[in-house]
Order: C-alpha cells, then structure tokens, then sequence
C-alpha cells in the first residue's frame, strides 16, 4: 500500500499527501532552477528529513536514557552542485538552548543523531556537516 499520493499541480509545482494521516506537503521548483521559491523544494525537503529524522530519534534516545530533550532547535543549510546538478553538502547546527549535558548525555545524543535512519540512507559522497551547540 502506498504511504504518499503525489500530483503535478503545473507550473512546477506539486502536491503531496500523507495517506494515513491527510497531512499535505506542497513543493515549487527554487528560483535557482526555473520555480518561483513558493514553497520548499524537493531538495529541501530531502534536507529538511534528514534533519527531522535526527531530531526524532535523539528524542526516542532521550526518553529511553530519561535525558530531559525540549526546546532543541537546528539550521539547515543545503548546498547544491552542478554537472550533475544535486546536493553536495547538508549543514545542519543544533541549538540545546541552555540545557546542561553530560559527557555521556552527549555522546548518547550526537552518536543516535549521526546514526538516524535518513542519515544513514544518504550515498557517502554527500558531505554531512553536523555541530552540535552545547551552550548558549
């Protein structure tokens, strides 16, 4: 059974809905590449999972190792390649806003991230670039 109903809406443009739940995703071609930057990009979002995807799992970590995990936020920066056009590098910087870690909260935390299901999918020539902002 499929999980996501994709349409062609025109003007390079799509629409996507989550199957068990109804959730809509909208995608527009960047500007960069003959769209109008609307909405995320499929390349975006394929970043945007990568980073959702790490965030998931350190929270499942978490739980399971009772790490108190709220209010941890993260930037995205995708870099893009040409000939053939693809995403050469993901960037991605966590924010833990204030909490105190220990080392092994840490190294629990940074090994689930680096090791998420997304990440590890990814063809190793794609660069991962992940910081990990212990303090504010």
């Amino acid at each position: 059974m499929a999980t996501i109903k994709t349409k062609y809406e025109g003007n390079l443009r799509t629409f996507s809905t989550h199957l068990a739940s109804g959730n809509e995703i909208i995608t527009d071609a960047p500007i960069d590449n003959h769209g109008k930057g609307e909405a995320f990009s499929p390349t975006d979002l394929f970043s945007a999972a990568l980073g959702a995807c790490m965030l998931t799992v350190m929270g499942i970590a978490a739980k399971t190792h009772e790490i108190e995990f709220n209010n941890v936020t993260m930037d995205i920066t995708k870099f893009m390649a040409l000939d053939p056009r693809r995403i050469a590098e993901i960037s991605i910087e966590f924010f833990f806003n204030g909490k105190e870690y220990s080392d092994h909260q840490k190294l629990i935390l940074e090994r689930t991230a680096r090791t998420c299901p997304v990440a590890m999918s990814l063809h190793p020539d794609l660069k991962q670039t992940i910081v990990f902002n212990w303090k504010q």
